[in-house]
């Protein structure tokens, strides 16, 4: 079945346009041409642009056509756009990455995203999203909001750079004290009083990140 000359004209305005064209028929002869379209969140501009400032190349990978995935990247400023993929499609293409040597943060919250989001270094699943996808990623983020995304990855790396300072100072005070304690230098009261300000330095450190704030839109 083909498309009359004045729908295949729309369908193809439609897609220049970003929006997903859908051809009607009945009666064995196309007769309307629908136009479909995702709104794209108000933050999604301002998330990408923060996962940038964090260091992360965000690349657009859809199974919606190149046209409509071409759109909405302009609108939110990816440069990278791998259109028109199967759910089978989407596991190969990070597979790519990693073998790169890259480490690959999946954000979806489809069905079709949940093999990608399992096989990502970390999967981020939308809490909005369908159950599957949440099964399958690593982290689910409540908001469906893509600006969590960018929150998720400051807050681990937070957390990631507090227990190596903890690691640091733990191992540090060991291998400062050990040698005195055991050469009969070191008071065993000191030696006790200094272990339990190691124990509170510890917590203490940790309990900053009580202090962190989730981004605004």
């Amino acid at each position: 079945m083909t498309l009359p000359v004045e729908l295949e004209r729309a369908k193809a305005a439609a897609e220049a346009a970003g929006r997903t064209a859908i051809a009607v028929a009945w009666d064995g002869e196309a007769r309307a041409v629908l136009e479909v379209a995702d709104a794209v969140k108000d933050t999604s501009a301002e998330a990408i642009r923060r996962l940038r400032a964090l260091g992360l190349t965000p690349i657009l990978l859809t199974g919606d056509n190149q046209a409509v995935a071409q759109s909405v990247a302009r609108e939110v400023g990816i440069d990278e756009v791998i259109a028109e993929v199967m759910p089978e499609d989407k596991v190969d293409v990070v597979k790519k990455l990693q073998d790169q040597g890259r480490s690959v943060a999946m954000v979806g919250d489809g069905v079709n995203d949940a093999a990608a989001l399992a096989r990502a270094d970390l999967g981020l699943a939308m809490g909005t999203g369908t159950d599957a996808a949440i099964e399958a990623g690593d982290l689910t983020l409540v908001r469906g909001d893509l600006l969590a995304a960018a929150d998720a990855i400051r807050l681990s790396r937070k957390t990631l750079s507090t227990i190596k300072s903890n690691l640091f100072w733990a191992f540090a005070y060991n291998v400062a004290a050990l040698p005195l304690a055991a050469s009969g230098l070191l008071n065993p009261m000191i030696a006790g009083a200094a272990m339990a300000f190691s124990s509170v330095f510890v917590v203490g450190n940790s309990l900053r990140l009580r202090g962190f704030k989730a981004a605004t839109g």
